[in-house]
């Protein structure tokens, strides 16, 4: 059996009077990410790290912010397509492993709702979803609560 592993980053602008969407739920917050979509990072994250595993490039060359089709989309309609077109390359997701980079809000009493979500999404175990956040400790764009940044690896097995 063969197995890969990808990776995926994905960054946002945090603004005031904008929804924060993480992981496909909105979380309470002052600020929200800014994007042509929805702006989570967390499920872009997934998806360029299901992409890179599955050798089909990124999530900008498949989901171009130059399509108007694409401005203010549900990210989870991004993550779906992305698991059909793994599902065409006859892969099956093993994992996902998730962080996620931001200040503030707190994130960890929404984790067992972004992984239920995620799960439902993808059609796999939540048992196969980690979900972990992390501050940088006010150093950088996220400490100075500019922005928010999600990391992922994804390991993939052909069926």
């Amino acid at each position: 059996m063969k197995i890969k592993v990808g990776f995926g980053f994905d960054v946002h602008k945090l603004e005031k009077n904008t929804e924060l969407w993480l992981g496909g739920i909105q979380v309470p917050s002052g600020l929200g990410a800014v994007g042509h979509s929805d702006a989570d990072v967390l499920i872009h994250s997934i998806c360029d790290a299901l992409l890179g595993a599955s050798n089909q490039r990124d999530i900008g060359y498949h989901f171009p912010d130059t399509d108007e089709a694409n401005k203010d989309i549900d990210s989870k309609i991004l993550l779906a397509k992305v698991v059909e077109m793994l599902r065409e390359k006859k892969y099956i997701i093993n994992n996902i492993d998730v962080t996620v980079s931001l200040e503030k809000p707190k994130i960890s009493e929404f984790i067992p709702a972004m992984k239920k979500t995620l799960s439902q999404t993808m059609g796999i175990s939540e048992l196969d979803i980690s979900i972990k956040a992390t501050t940088t400790e006010k150093l950088g764009f996220t400490g100075r609560k500019e922005g928010v940044a999600s990391y992922c690896v994804a390991l993939v097995k052909r069926a």
